[in-house]
């Protein structure tokens, strides 16, 4: 049986379409999955339109976590007072970013986005090293955020209880709860994600709003947008903080398969994701600076932490309000994992149905259609991993020093090291499939806005490294300078040699790396002539 390699062009795949052939045995219908393996080893077509998707997409950033937790970060500890205008700089590299990503949706779906897309033009090689990187990079921004969720919600206990709780106590709780939902439709988690950021979203712009309405002491400034305010060392260290902000939107190519009308669908998420993000982060950290003044923003903001915007919103709108922030700062934080935890399940799905993981990760949930092994794997990961920092955490009840400062900064900094690689790697992968299917002029503008990106994505993973002690607070000569990004680099270096081992060993795997179900149609064909009368 002859498998086509994916270096050249490949039919492609439509699913959710009228199909009267059998499949598993059943026959299929309107609204089906158009596969030869059967339903087991397809994601259910037609559950997600533009709606469902944006709001899976926008809850993985988490907002109020960013407006709460990263921008003081950059304001105090990197000392950025113009961080809006680095959220718009950010916006315009990810708006040339998706300009080639969103073209490569319309030809390639595939549940394994950034690697499917890599192999379809680095090669299956490369695609293999990408694959590796890109469930580590996700899982390990999903699992830091159990650490400041579980230590947020025994806060609240304290706070409102009188209820002494250890942090890992609702991390696990967390764990388990996503891991029930990921286990359930698509559908379903995307109005549980929907209905938490909507929320979420609306009281954050409340907060906007007071802020100009009641300036601090320097009054209604745009000092903030100024460029001048973009020197300084810790620019490098900002650069990584604030585009970890924008995570999320470049997940929607990976649920192409369970969208209707994906080649429109997924492109048009992506623009309108990051279009939102750039203009929301903008103005809310702009508001910041507006109300706590901007030549006090940097020392308040060192200061206080995460509590500043707690104590500005207390001041503006009252405790009440204030009080139902904290509760969402939580929920928003849920709405995250949850996102995270889906693209997760299928990556691994996608790996397994094309060989790259154990067969079994490759099948879906027969009554929901979800990716349940990739579930499963994903949350016993989380739980290993809490249960670490946990055992490890002989600080008392309170303290943040092991769940936030080391499993929030140190996961969440290596996931963000890790996306910014996938998507520099994919800004190129872009021009070498365009070019080599020779649609290279035709598709020159957008080829020329992905190098553009490539180049500034490549920078920014420069500055990252270098500056990682920045990031996690380990200061200069600590092992854990090279430690953490060497679990990136580590994950990349596996998965070219496996991938390399698949080209020798197992050339018919070797060639399938990111077509998907393309592959299963390839198979069919390649059955059919092979049975054919000659």
């Amino acid at each position: 049986m002859h498998v086509a390699s994916n270096e050249g062009t490949t039919p492609a795949m439509s699913t959710g379409r009228t199909d009267t052939r059998e499949t598993g045995g059943t026959p299929r219908g309107t609204g089906g999955i158009n596969t030869y393996k059967g339903e087991e080893r397809a994601l259910r077509a037609d559950r997600l339109g533009t709606p469902g998707l944006l709001l899976s997409v926008l809850a993985a950033s988490a907002p109020l976590m960013v407006v709460a937790g990263v921008m003081p970060t950059v304001f105090g500890v990197m000392g950025i007072v113009g961080q809006p205008l680095l959220y718009v700089i950010l916006g315009l590299v990810l708006m040339l970013f998706s300009v080639g990503y969103a073209e490569m949706s319309r030809h390639v779906h595939n549940a394994g986005a950034f690697y499917a897309y890599i192999a379809r033009g680095l090669g299956p090689t490369a695609g293999a090293g990408a694959s590796l990187v890109a469930l580590v990079a996700y899982s390990a921004m999903q699992v830091g955020i159990y650490g400041i969720l579980g230590f947020e919600v025994s806060g609240l206990f304290a706070t409102y209880l009188d209820i002494e709780l250890r942090w890992w106590i609702p991390a696990l709780v967390a764990v388990g709860v996503v891991g029930v939902l990921g286990w359930l439709k698509i559908d379903l988690n995307a109005k549980v994600l929907g209905v938490l950021l909507v929320i979420e979203c609306a009281l954050v712009v409340i907060f906007d709003i007071a802020a100009v309405g009641k300036p601090g002491p320097e009054g209604l400034s745009l000092h903030a947008f100024n460029p001048d305010t973009l020197t300084g060392a810790g620019l490098g260290t900002a650069l990584c903080f604030c585009i970890a902000a924008f995570v999320g939107f470049e997940q929607a190519p990976v649920y192409a398969e369970e969208t209707s009308r994906p080649q429109i669908v997924v492109s048009r998420v992506m623009f309108l994701a990051v279009g939102y993000a750039a203009l929301f982060l903008a103005i809310s950290s702009w508001a910041l600076t507006v109300a706590a003044g901007p030549g006090f923003i940097a020392d308040t903001s060192l200061k206080e932490g995460p509590g500043m915007l707690f104590g500005l919103t207390e001041d503006r709108l009252g405790t009440t309000f204030t009080d139902v922030l904290h509760v969402l700062f939580v929920t928003g934080m849920f709405a995250a994992l949850l996102s995270f935890h889906n693209v997760v399940a299928r990556y691994a799905f996608a790996m397994g149905r094309e060989g790259l993981l154990p067969a079994a990760f490759g099948r879906t949930n027969k009554a929901s259609g979800a990716p349940a092994t990739g579930s499963v794997l994903q949350s016993a990961v989380s739980a290993v991993v809490v249960l670490a920092f946990a055992l490890t955490d002989d600080g008392p009840v309170g303290d943040p020093t092991a769940p936030v400062l080391h499993l929030f900064t140190w996961m969440g900094n290596v996931g963000a090291l890790g996306v910014i690689v996938l998507m520099a790697a994919a800004s190129f992968a872009v021009i070498a499939f365009f070019v080599r299917r020779g649609a290279g002029r035709a598709q020159a503008a957008r080829l020329v806005c992905s190098g553009l990106a490539g180049l500034a994505l490549l920078a920014i993973a420069v500055f990252t490294v270098r500056d990682f002690d920045v990031l996690v607070g380990s200061g200069p000569g600590s092992v854990l300078n090279w430690l953490l990004p060497g679990v990136i680099v580590l994950a990349l270096v596996a998965g070219l040699v496996y991938g390399a081992v698949l080209r020798s060993t197992k050339p018919q795997v070797h060639a399938r790396i990111g077509l998907g179900n393309e592959a299963f149609q390839l198979e069919k064909a390649a059955e059919d002539t092979a049975s054919a009368p000659r």
